[in-house]
């Protein structure tokens, strides 16, 4: 005879609200931050007090943004500058963006398992976020990650981008300083420059130095630079290093660099402008985003404009007025 064991009943598990994670985030608590983070990336409506709480205690930690076109190397740059930074007693902090799937929504998120090693050395954060269908290589929740490293005391917090190329600027308007990344060897040397993102640079630094190309590459850049002011700062010129990820070559020299990009910024004054841009960037895309929360709790209405703007009842700019409700700004009948 065969006797057949009940089910267990499920394990509940307690939940704890986001506030309780306050104090370990402020303690430098790893599991709070984790977890903290986690409850930003999900948008639950009650981490907002907490995030509120958190922005208070931010303001001290140098925000280094790493961009650059897909496959110049970015991951294993990064690693590199922890063990750069860490090594001199910096308590470094990385937010990793990674592109979603359009189909599914998902993430590798490969950019924490080669940054392991590097971060586990050197007792660094990593945290990898999609970007969930966010455009311009950022992820909706990559600046209260940073808020939550900066509040626990993390100081560089690196911010590398998802590398989509030309409309990845996002990133200028949330951080400090911000290091290019080009690759020597993709068949053309000015091909970075044409993307477009070259101007954003406080830094430019070329990878896998030890390739022939790179030279090239490295001269490119010097020749555009001479060709005219180019840069985020007129003060500041910004240099050009060909580093070597893998054998470390002139890592240690790209990491002062930043550093001395933080000092300049500090001793110039232009620090304050750049706080007032990051925090005008900054509410600007919480409006957005609110925005779009509120026509996505709209679906009906909104799929009533939607059929208008088929049957060619209206056009499109009267839909969205009509849906913000601002038909008198158009006179709208």
């Amino acid at each position: 005879m065969t006797i057949s064991t009940p089910p267990r009943p499920a394990k509940r598990v307690a939940y704890t609200a986001s506030s309780a994670f306050v104090p370990g985030v402020l303690a430098g608590s790893v599991p709070a931050i984790a977890r903290m983070i986690s409850r930003a990336e999900g948008g639950y409506p009650e981490a907002s007090n907490a995030l509120a709480e958190i922005y208070r205690h931010t303001g001290r930690a140098h925000i280094v943004g790493i961009t650059g076109v897909p496959g110049a190397g970015k991951s294993t740059l990064v690693s590199s500058l922890i063990r750069s930074f860490a090594s001199v007693g910096h308590k470094v902090g990385v937010i990793a963006v990674d592109p979603s799937s359009p189909f599914s929504g998902g993430a590798i998120l490969g950019d924490r398992v080669r940054m392991n090693d590097a971060a586990a050395a050197a007792q660094s954060f990593v945290r990898s976020m999609a970007t969930r269908g966010h455009l311009g290589g950022l992820a909706r929740s990559t600046l209260q990650a940073v808020d939550i490293l900066d509040a626990a005391g993390y100081s560089p917090i690196i911010v590398e981008t998802v590398g989509v190329g030309q409309d990845e600027v996002e990133v200028v308007t949330a951080a400090h300083t911000i290091v290019v990344l080009s690759a020597p060897g993709l068949g053309d040397d000015i091909q970075a420059i044409k993307a477009g993102i070259l101007e954003i640079a406080d830094i430019h630094a070329v990878s896998k130095s030890d390739k022939p190309e790179a030279a090239a590459m490295v001269s490119a850049l010097k020749g555009m630079m001479a060709l005219g002011p180019v840069g985020t700062s007129e003060h500041w010129p910004p240099p050009v290093l060909a580093v070597s990820s893998l054998s470390g070559e002139r890592v240690q020299d790209l990491k002062d660099a930043i550093d001395r990009h933080w000092r300049h910024l500090k001793d110039s004054g232009e620090l304050a402008g750049r706080q007032r841009v990051m925090s005008r960037a900054r509410i600007l895309a919480t409006a957005r985003h609110l925005f779009q929360s509120k026509f996505n709790q709209r679906a009906d209405e909104l799929e009533k404009h939607v059929r208008a703007v088929v049957d060619r009842d209206t056009d499109p700019s009267v839909a969205a007025y009509r849906l913000l409700g601002w038909d008198n700004e158009i006179g709208v009948t």
